[in-house]
């Protein structure tokens, strides 16, 4: 099973509140009724969790669900009054980064590689092991829950599309609760180099961080847009906003926000 009979000792060392649910529809809805009812009982870094989430969201809407027991489904609580507006694209890649090293840590000496796809996964051998999503809380302009949903006990004949992949089917034994420490500890430490750059990522070494990490840098890639159309290139570099720059295949630059494309392979 994905959850500890423990619980989570060291997430709560890291994370002011820790709260595991049985099951639910979805982690991330959950969570921003909750600060939307009682905000004070859910400060920064608070966390809800699941093993069993049954009606899942990723970007653009998408479905995201597994059978119990196989995933996790993780909502964090960041408190971002302090960052510029500007400067919040870069939550879900930072996000993104975090969980990519949080995995990395669970596969040392095994010999696979995790590796961050821009805009939200992360990969595992070059198949997606986890998706994130992040949603600014309404009338809280200054709450943002970021949703991480992680195949870690899925086996081979689960996995729900053939570019999926899961710790259990690499071979690696998820430990849950390492995993969660070390992701918040990254994604806390990122945000708060970020808020004290002004919301300067490249400043503040978030942009190195995430372009270090992420395997859609130097490789080709195909930009799939909303009217159909489809842009082919390489992946050049992340942009000061946290925006993809695709050097075209006949030429020319064109930069490409999360919220301006349709997938990306």
């Amino acid at each position: 099973m994905s959850i500890p009979s423990e619980g989570f000792p060291l997430a709560a060392a890291v994370s002011p509140r820790v709260q595991v649910v049985t099951e639910t529809g979805s982690t991330n809805a959950d969570l921003v009724d909750h600060l939307i009812d009682d905000p004070s009982a859910w400060p920064h870094l608070s966390v809800l969790l699941t093993d069993d989430q049954r009606a899942g969201r990723g970007r653009l809407d998408r479905e995201w669900v597994a059978p119990p027991g196989m995933a996790l489904a993780i909502s964090t609580v960041l408190r971002v009054d302090a960052l510029p507006v500007s400067a919040r694209g870069w939550i879900p890649l930072m996000a993104g980064a975090a969980m990519t090293r949080a995995v990395s840590a669970q596969l040392v000496g095994t010999g696979h590689s995790a590796r961050l796809k821009w805009p939200n996964d992360v990969l595992l051998d070059g198949r997606k092991l986890c998706g994130i999503l992040a949603q600014v809380v309404p009338a809280d302009a200054g709450a943002v829950v970021v949703g991480a949903g992680v195949n870690t006990d899925m086996p081979a004949e689960a996995l729900p599309v053939p570019s999926a992949t899961s710790l259990r089917t690499a071979g690696v034994e998820a430990d849950a609760d390492r995993l969660l420490a070390d992701y918040l500890t990254s994604l806390d430490e990122q945000l708060q180099s970020l808020i004290a750059s002004g919301g300067d990522a490249a400043a503040a070494g978030v942009r190195a961080e995430v372009e270090t990490l992420c395997d859609t840098i130097g490789t080709s890639v195909v930009v799939s847009l909303p009217d159909g159309t489809t842009l082919s290139g390489t992946g050049a570099r992340i942009d000061g906003e946290g925006r993809l720059v695709v050097h075209g295949d006949s030429g020319g630059e064109t930069v490409v926000g999360a919220g301006d494309i349709v997938h990306v392979r």
